[in-house]
């Protein structure tokens, strides 16, 4: 890609990112870097620090989308198989939608549960550890942190509801013994603290599925716990209720075919829209997983990484320290020119149609509350860590113009929705001159 733009336009742009971003008083000590291409005249209009690298929270799931998108085929594969006369063997492929509550078709189960044969798995191509590097190890119980493996299942998280029954009047509520219950059902140990606060929370143990409850005032509340997987041991505990029989766990397969039968769940789409609207990091870790067994035959993320970066992504402009899939990692580092070549060739090799039904636009999903003065002209992933805020995608103009940035903003100290709307308001302003 060239790097041209006109000294009007840059002019310009530098103007309107003066009066909207570098003079704030949140960003007077931030590191920013903006890069806007348009794609039509093969050129940058705008380049600041397009070169340097910055953390990029979950813009990271952008990288993640393209594996996906370039190695997944149009259906996920739910699981991999073979049989003989008297048993299955089966081989997870890391699909998070396995009993996830967004997806209530589910022809993995319902595979399992018509057979008669006796079923066996192995994790045998599970080549990762549960917890990406670099996450906060002090997050393992919020529900955006759950942990990765080779068969999830619920999200692998453990939904938990405290509810006083209907017909119980706040006056009355005092004194009434709440019902608390969790979705799935469990047997893992529960320990209930014997006191009542104001809200309803569960901790669990941080390296144990033990579940610590106190219970709260509220009418209903409801609280998603990641469960530590084991492995496939917890998944292997969780799934007899629903199938109907169990699975017994083998560490290798002996005379396993080199050709495996495949079951398969739902359409990628219908997984990558989801994981970009709401920036689902369980999501993007899994699909990208999932690339490294279809790429492979293993689930491993540096290697899947490596392989990406010496070759479809051989042609970014700076090569970036990529870690994760989802961007939960503060090792991640990439730069706004790398965005912008990534975001053309996901133009490119799978079109704009396709693109605006995967990336939230205004008013939708992650960009709820902005951008809504039109409709449909702007399509971008968000990315928001403590410090951090950042945004690439595509923009409309006004002439309409296909115009592909990206903005990255590290090591503030301010207000991440005031920063996002001085974004909003410097990319507006750029739309409304092209």
């Amino acid at each position: 890609m060239q790097l041209l733009a006109s000294c009007s336009t840059q002019h310009q742009i530098t103007k309107s990112a003066n009066n909207n971003l570098f003079i704030d008083s949140s960003l007077e000590h931030a590191h920013v870097g903006i890069s806007v291409f348009d794609a039509s005249a093969n050129k940058y209009l705008y380049n600041h620090n397009g070169k340097k690298y910055f953390v990029p929270a979950s813009n990271t799931k952008l990288f993640s989308c393209y594996a996906a998108l370039k190695y997944l085929g149009d259906s996920l594969p739910g699981i991999r198989y073979w049989e003989n006369d008297t048993a299955l063997f089966l081989i997870g492929t890391g699909d998070p939608s396995l009993l996830h509550s967004d997806y209530k078709k589910q022809p993995v189960i319902e595979f399992l549960q018509k057979t008669k044969k006796h079923l066996y798995i192995t994790d045998a191509n599970w080549k990762d550890e549960a917890l990406g590097a670099g996450w906060s190890w002090n997050d393992y119980n919020d529900s955006y942190m759950p942990e990765r493996s080779a068969l999830p299942v619920y999200g692998n998280t453990i939904h938990w509801v405290q509810e006083i029954a209907e017909g119980v009047s706040n006056e009355n509520q005092e004194g009434q013994t709440p019902s608390i219950y969790s979705i799935p059902e469990i047997n893992w140990k529960v320990r209930f603290a014997g006191i009542t606060r104001k809200a309803f929370f569960v901790q669990r143990d941080r390296a144990e599925n033990v579940f610590n409850i106190t219970e709260g005032t509220e009418k209903k509340k409801e609280q998603d716990v990641p469960f530590v997987t084991h492995g496939l041991q917890s998944a292997i505990e969780l799934l007899p209720d629903t199938i109907g029989k169990q699975i017994e766990y083998r560490e290798v397969f002996r005379k396993q075919p080199a050709t495996l039968n495949t079951i398969h769940s739902r359409p990628l789409d219908s997984l990558l829209q989801p994981m970009m609207y709401r920036s689902d990091n369980f999501f993007a870790e899994q699909t990208l997983l999932m690339v490294s067994q279809a790429r492979l035959g293993e689930m491993n993320d540096g290697k899947i990484i490596d392989t990406l970066l010496k070759t479809d992504l051989r042609d970014l402009p700076q090569k970036p320290r990529w870690v994760d899939g989802s961007g939960l990692s503060r090792y991640n580092l990439f730069t706004p020119n790398d965005f912008v070549v990534l975001l053309q060739k996901m133009k490119q090799e799978v079109g704009m149609k396709r693109l605006q039904g995967i990336l939230p636009t205004g008013g939708k999903g992650t960009l709820s509350n902005l951008y809504k003065q039109d409709s449909n002209y702007i399509f971008a992933k968000t990315g928001t860590l403590s410090g951090v805020v950042a945004l690439s995608g595509y923009l409309y103009t006004k002439k309409n113009k296909l115009l592909i940035f990206s903005v990255l903003v590290n090591n503030h100290t301010g207000s991440a929705s005031e920063i996002r709307k001085r974004v909003e308001t410097f990319l507006n302003g750029i739309r409304a001159r092209y």
